[in-house]
This record gives structure tokens, sequence and C-alpha cells, in this order.
């Protein structure tokens, strides 16, 4: 079938001859070298000097498309370096969120297991005096506190409240001689110790995630990076922990 024999949609018709006005207008405004040297000599410019002209205004153009090549060129390998780096970043930052979290998991299950040691003091507590009913009750307020706190901030200050409950009861115990002297109590003691001794190593090592993470978003250009993807800033586990 003739392509000049079909339909054309009346909706297109003026895009179609806005083209065609637009291309017929470039084709006619072209010229042959031997049109423009006849210019020329109607002008009285020698034939060698249009020549020139022409070949100074094609290498011009060759430059200018070369130049253009070239920085087409640079844009795209600075787009793909960008994009390279943004996902590299984008993982260190990812990984060192995530150590900063495995750490703290590891300091939560010393505090867990600090926390449950109260419901012992409290029944060593019991067990050997009725009069210091406001130190179970100040044990047992403490580990309440802790088991709802549900972020880290909150953490530290039910910690708080568990560290001064466990000093309550260790100055108690140390001027009760009967209670000195339980088996139970001794255990706990060593347990206590053991307890806070590896807190204070898992304390140690969250904190230095904590520092490695904050320093690796807060460097430039990667804190640019780490705004607008919302990582931010973690606070340090300052808790401090009762004497054994």
């Amino acid at each position: 079938m003739n392509k000049l024999n079909r339909g054309v949609p009346e909706k297109i018709m003026p895009e179609v001859l806005e083209i065609a006005s637009r291309n017929y207008a470039n084709h006619s405004q072209t010229y042959s070298d031997s049109e423009l040297i006849q210019a020329g000599a109607e002008a009285q410019i020698p034939a060698e000097f249009i020549q020139q002209a022409i070949q100074e205004v094609r290498s011009r153009q060759k430059r200018q498309q070369k130049q253009r090549k070239v920085l087409a060129i640079v844009g795209a390998s600075i787009l793909a370096i960008s994009g390279i780096w943004s996902i590299w970043t984008y993982n260190s930052f990812s990984r060192r969120a995530s150590q900063v979290e495995a750490q703290w998991a590891q300091v939560e299950n010393q505090l867990q297991r600090r926390a449950d040691l109260i419901p012992n003091l409290v029944r060593v507590t019991q067990a050997y005096t009725e009069y210091e009913k406001e130190i179970v009750s100040l044990l047992q307020q403490s580990r309440q506190a802790y088991l709802q706190a549900d972020t880290p901030e909150k953490k530290a200050a039910a910690v708080e409240q568990v560290n001064d409950a466990i000093n309550r009861f260790q100055d108690y115990a140390a001027n009760n001689y009967q209670l000195q002297s339980s088996e139970l109590f001794t255990n706990l003691q060593y347990e206590i110790a053991g307890t806070e001794n590896r807190l204070a190593v898992e304390r140690m090592r969250y904190n230095q995630a904590v520092q490695r993470y904050n320093q690796t978003i807060q460097q430039f250009p990667n804190s640019v990076l780490a705004y607008r993807l919302g990582f931010e800033v973690q606070s340090f586990f300052q808790a401090t922990t009762p004497e054994p």
C-alpha cells in the first residue's frame, strides 16, 4: 500500500505541518561550496578565502561536537561514580547500624540477667527479715521499671533504679550478719559480681560500636547522604553499675 494514501488523523495535522515547515526551512537554508564561492565572488572575496573559511567553520564544529561528546562521557562517568559511592556508603551505614543493634542486644542480655536476679534478692531478704519491706519494694519496683522500658534511653534510666536498689540491698546485707552467712546470699553475690563484669564489657563494646557508627555518618561528605537517608547519631550508654 502506498504510504501517501494512508489517512492522517485531523488531530495530528497541526503538529505534522509544524515539523514539515521546520524541516523545509532547515533544508532550504543550506548552501553548497560552489554557491558560497559564487556569493563570495559577488562580494569580491577570492575563492581560496571562502574555502579556508569553510574549513575553519567545519573544523570548529567538529571540535564542538567532540567537546560535547567528552562532556557527555564525563557527566555519565560522574553519575556512575556517584551512584556507586552512594550504594557503597549506604551499605557502610547499614553495616555500622547493624553492629550497634547487635551490641545493644548483648547489653540487653546482661541487663536482663541482672534484672532477673532481683526476685532472688527479694526472696533472700524476706527469708531473713520481716522488717525490710522498703528494700523489697524498691527491688520489685526497679525490676518492673526495667521490664517496661522499651528504648535505650528509658532502659538507661531504669538501670539507674536497678543500680540504686542493688546498692541499697548491698548496704543492708553488709550490716546483717545472719544474711551474710547464708549460702544463697553468697551465691547471689557471685552472680551479681559476674553479671556486672559481663555488663561492663558489653557496654564498652556497644559504646565502641556507637562511636564507629557516629564517626562514619558524621564525616563529610557522608553526613550529607546520611541526613537524606535518615541515619541519625546514636547516644552512648552511660549507665553506671554498682560495685560488686
